[in-house]
């Protein structure tokens, strides 16, 4: 995951000193936040004139068509509009003319639904996800980004996602094993006294922990499920066709964890049944003692978990203390973000 550094959140230090700080460490982007104030290209045009790291540009207007032509005067990688702050909808063909090598994004509150993003989906490329007011430093994380960007994904596959707000190092390591393509760090950044211990943190791929399995598993409402009494191996392969995870988990009346069939366990009963498969019984398929976690695990906990199980995790049912199915952890991403 990439790292972006909100430069305006360094109260005490001049853009030339924040620039070359950062370019020592090696940061992906310079956010810039602009609220509603041409100036700001000036300090682009300095990024531009002394730095090869590209600006990431973040604009705050009730009229942000007047921006255009100095985004494309500009060199900027990628800027995103404040969707919030629109009076009606924008048309981006002229920014796209003038600046064909920018990505566009549309940025939105946590209070916006993902769906503002449909009418912007052939024009940009990213969603930027606030977790805080916009254009202001220090706040803190929003949990409910973290579904929120699950959402986003699902709904638009190929877009990319950026998080801002009260991204620290714990944050962080969530938002990489999502999937989350950068990360916009101000506050963080600049308060620890020393650029480049921050960021190792950011990257760090062991953290502290104080958030728990249940502010960032997959809901019940976003992974397959059968209900014991309506289980049959048909609509078991079907799950796990329909959601494309590998699995389907299997529930009691009452949401106890009864167990789960995966395509492993699918091959094993048709093995099993090899020589009579029309008559193949899917109980034959149902793992009924998977490996399973507390949703009140925190991430330390998950990790010692992972390091302790003597065979690759690709999903973990979650659990609360009645053994009641609550989510499930995936580590497709897990995988990706550490590489």
């Amino acid at each position: 995951m990439k790292i972006s550094a909100s430069i305006y959140s360094s109260k005490d230090k001049l853009l030339s000193e924040i620039v070359t700080e950062l370019d020592h460490h090696e940061v992906d982007y310079f956010h810039v936040d602009c609220n509603d104030d041409p100036r700001v290209f000036d300090d682009i045009a300095y990024i531009n004139e002394h730095s090869a790291t590209p600006a990431d540009l973040h604009i705050i207007s009730d009229t942000p068509e007047k921006y255009f032509a100095g985004i494309g005067r500009c060199i900027v990688k990628q800027v995103s509009f404040q969707f919030e702050n629109f009076n009606s909808p924008i048309d981006f063909s002229l920014l796209k003319a003038l600046a064909p090598h920018t990505d566009i994004g549309l940025a939105i509150t946590s209070n916006t639904g993902i769906e503002a993003f449909d009418a912007y989906a052939e024009d940009c490329s990213y969603i930027l996800l606030m977790t805080t007011t916009p254009g202001q430093s220090g706040g803190v994380f929003d949990k409910n980004t973290f579904r929120k960007i699950r959402q986003f994904q699902k709904r638009h596959p190929g877009k990319t996602i950026q998080v801002d707000g009260g991204v620290n190092a714990e944050v962080s390591f969530i938002l990489r094993n999502l999937g989350v393509d950068s990360a916009v760090v101000g506050s963080y950044l600049f308060s620890k006294g020393y650029v480049g211990a921050a960021l190792l943190n950011l990257k760090k791929p062991v953290v502290g922990s104080h958030f728990l399995l249940k502010d960032f598993m997959m809901m019940l409402d976003e992974v397959p499920v059968i209900e014991e009494s309506q289980l049959t191996f048909e609509g078991a392969l079907q799950k796990i066709e329909d959601y494309k995870m590998a699995f389907t988990l299997i529930t009691s009346a009452s949401g106890l964890l009864k167990g789960l069939i995966s395509n492993a366990d699918v091959r094993r009963g048709l093995l099993k049944n090899i020589g009579h498969l029309d008559q193949i019984n899917v109980h034959d398929c149902v793992n009924s003692n998977p490996l399973q976690m507390q949703e009140d695990s925190s991430i330390h906990d998950l990790l010692l978990f992972i390091k302790h199980t003597n065979f690759p995790l690709q999903y973990l049912p979650v659990v609360n203390k009645d053994h009641q199915l609550t989510g499930t952890i995936l580590f497709t991403n897990l995988i990706k973000g550490e590489l």
